[in-house]
């Protein structure tokens, strides 16, 4: 599930301090604390849904819908070449166009995006990471075209999210190495301070750390690593003045993720606030209390929405929306939910207002902003919020040892500590030892009304909108040097950009003219990987322990069985499994997890990561020789990839080789890719991966002409 990031404070409470939660009457100890008649009632947090498909009118549309019906605040959801620097028509972005976002390749689509939109009064989260620079330049320049003057300009309120190092863990859009990645974040921090002192120029994301398995202490600690390795960057690049540093302190906002253990996740918000003021008056050595603040947005927890009985994703929803604002000491700036059918595919329009109107009954029909926070002095609160605060120092600690968190990224630790965790969630629910409603535990179900239509109860991305995005774009390359356009030719913006990726120089100013000029989103990041050069991250899955144990009677036992039968019956030492992402879906978890339990159950497992294209995954099907090809796909363009890697396969005369499909697959599409020649297709209803790898075996023993064998799987 796509997320975004959270906000700074909205324009209305801009000068609050403590203030906000009511006078105190402190002193000789002999005032009476303040009545609840006496307090003024609190604002509201910003509100937002996470939107954005198809095409920038499509999604402009969808904003100005949004605001209608009351939230305050904007939430861009950016597709996936968009995010990972990729025009349109590219070779990887096939299938990927207007799925998961909107695609920005210039700024036409900008201009578009936010036409009848006044960005002046707005505040607009981007989750954008890799190109966040870009899209910030192509953001400031519309605004200019708004007539918003360079004053006007510094008064603009949003989030760039800019967090690379989760890109690398779990999300999977990163673009450059480490080191030119973490230049171009301190660029944007710099160039925002100076220029556009109320941005929060980075969003670091806990959030997908969780997605990907971490624990609250892990979560805790490795964002708290990335903001120590961000700041010292800042610091010791001499682009902003040490008596600068509390200003760049105060526009770091973070984004998390609250979990369905609501005590836990309450907890955890209150212990990253703690460490939080103690690192930077610690190690940076900020006085103003303002400045330390924790300031988060929050976006509750797509982990732990389900397939099955989705109904219930609603009060797993409002118990999670609880944990972040019940605690007025630890409240969340920012909170967008989840729909409760994301799990099933992309949320319609209505499914986003149920959301919105969740939040705001909690807000304006409750009494919850009335109070001081109802936790404070609870001893098993405290308890519980030292515990979190100790072992995440702990850990904290031990990252720095390793020189931080960029070394720990390189290393593969971060990865393979976050594979591993989830892996161990895995086998919990597996077992039954953590219990989810409707999936491992009162399974039986009345008819879903919500669902009894279910290819209506999603939006779908109309297939034609790809074409009709690359044609505009091929249109925008070939008229952007005449009027009314004018732009001057995009490739001296270009070669100034390169030269100065070669210096040391800031490079926002040099992403604007090219905004300016009208260079695409594909040409930027091209430019930049000339000099910079890309990365791959460690996939962290032969580092991985085992998670599930091969203990005689078990399900593993049995299924590692079949696997040593059909081996041996097919004449080879191991069978050989090949675990594919095809496209820019950079949601790896899923595929890591099917890895390490078909290594775990005796395969030789082919993993190489994300972002391969069909023809790659083709050919190292047919290199390594392989028995199965597993493909994970979750961005929606498997109806595209899928067929394409079958048919690679049977014109490269190995089309016996069975297809094995897994993501948020719709159950029509399913049925189609299974009538196309995919063996089997497993969504998120289908939780036992121990019994998935059991069906591969199957399927290979089909394709082979094996007889089944009789072992339970």
């Amino acid at each position: 599930m796509p997320a975004s990031e959270g906000a700074p404070e909205p324009k209305e409470t801009k000068t609050r301090e403590r203030s906000d939660r009511g006078p105190r009457n402190v002193g000789s100890g002999t005032e009476r604390p303040q009545t609840q008649a006496q307090r003024e009632k609190d604002r509201p947090w910003l509100m937002r849904t996470y939107a954005g498909h198809s095409t920038a009118e499509a999604s402009n549309e969808l904003y100005r819908r949004n605001l209608a019906k009351g939230q305050t605040g904007l939430s861009v959801a950016f597709d996936l070449p968009t995010q990972t620097g990729y025009d349109s028509d590219h070779v990887l972005a096939r299938g990927e166009v207007g799925r998961v976002g909107v695609p920005v390749a210039h700024l036409g689509d900008m201009r578009r995006l936010f036409q009848d939109i006044p960005l002046e009064q707005m505040n607009t989260s981007m989750t954008i990471n890799a190109t966040a620079m870009w899209l910030l330049a192509l953001y400031q320049v519309v605004a200019e075209e708004q007539g918003l003057d360079a004053e006007a300009i510094s008064q603009l309120q949003g989030t760039t999210q800019n967090d690379i190092v989760k890109e690398y863990l779990s999300r999977g859009t990163h673009v450059f190495p480490p080191g030119p990645s973490l230049r171009l974040t301190t660029d944007m921090i710099a160039y925002t301070v100076s220029h556009m002192p109320k941005w929060n120029p980075i969003n670091i994301c806990s959030y997908h750390l969780q997605e990907a398995g971490a624990t609250p202490v892990q979560e805790i600690a490795y964002a708290m690593s990335t903001a120590i390795a961000v700041l010292d960057a800042v610091r010791d690049s001499g682009q902003v003045p040490q008596e600068r540093m509390g200003d760049v302190v105060a526009r770091i906002s973070f984004f998390v993720n609250a979990g369905v253990r609501f005590v836990e996740e309450m907890c955890k918000m209150r212990a990253f606030g703690r460490i939080w003021d103690r690192i930077t008056r610690e190690r940076y050595g900020i006085e103003n209390p303002k400045q330390r603040r924790f300031r988060y947005g929050v976006q509750v927890n797509s982990l732990g929405l389900t397939e099955a009985q989705p109904e219930n994703n609603v009060q797993r929803i409002v118990l999670e929306m609880l944990a972040v604002t019940l605690s007025k000491d630890a409240r969340a700036r920012a909170v967008q939910l989840p729909a409760w059918n994301e799990a099933l595919g992309l949320p319609r329009p209505w499914d986003q207002q149920w959301s919105l109107r969740i939040q705001q009954v909690l807000a304006h029909e409750s009494d919850l902003l009335e109070y001081e926070d109802i936790f404070e002095g609870s001893h098993v609160i405290e308890a519980k919020v030292a515990e979190l605060v100790e072992e995440s120092f702990a850990e904290i600690e031990r990252i720095q040892e390793m020189g931080g968190a960029m070394a720990a990224v390189e290393s593969g630790y971060l990865k393979s500590q976050l594979v591993s965790s989830h892996a161990g969630r895995r086998a919990r629910i597996e077992s039954g030892q953590e219990k989810i409603v409707g999936v491992n535990i009162f399974e039986s179900t009345e008819p879903n009304p919500l669902t009894a239509d279910l290819d209506a109860a999603i939006q779908t991305v109309d297939p034609a909108v790809e074409a009709r995005v690359v044609a505009s774009l091929r249109n925008w390359r070939d008229t952007r040097y005449q009027p009314p356009f004018n732009h001057p030719r995009p490739c001296k913006a270009l070669e100034r950009l390169k030269e100065v990726a070669k210096g040391t120089g800031n490079l926002m100013e040099a992403s604007l003219d090219c905004a300016r000029a009208g260079v695409t989103t594909g040409e930027w990041a091209g430019a930049l990987r000339e000099v910079f050069g890309e990365f791959r991250a460690p996939t962290g899955v032969s580092s991985a322990p085992v998670a599930v144990s091969a203990e005689e009677g078990s399900t593993m036992a049995e299924v590692r069985r079949k696997v040593e039968l059909t081996a041996k019956d097919l004449g080879v030492g191991k069978l050989r499994f090949l675990v594919g992402k095809p496209g820019l879906d950079g949601h790896s978890n899923g595929a890591e997890q099917i890895a390490v339990r078909a290594r775990d159950a005796g395969f030789e497992v082919v993993y190489q990561g994300i972002r391969l294209t069909p023809e790659q995954i083709v050919d190292a099907a047919l290199a390594e020789d392989v028995h199965a090809v597993g493909l994970s796909v979750l961005s929606g363009s498997h109806a595209q990839l899928v067929p394409d890697v079958l048919e690679r396969l049977r014109e490269a005369g190995a089309g016996d080789i069975p297809v094995i499909a897994g993501g948020i697959i719709p159950n029509a599409d399913a049925a189609r890719l299974r009538a196309t020649g995919v063996a089997a297709v497993f969504t998120p209803k289908d939780f036992d991966i121990t019994g998935i790898i059991g069906r591969i075996v199957d399927e290979i023993r089909k394709a082979n002409k094996l007889d089944p064998l009789e072992v339970p799987a």
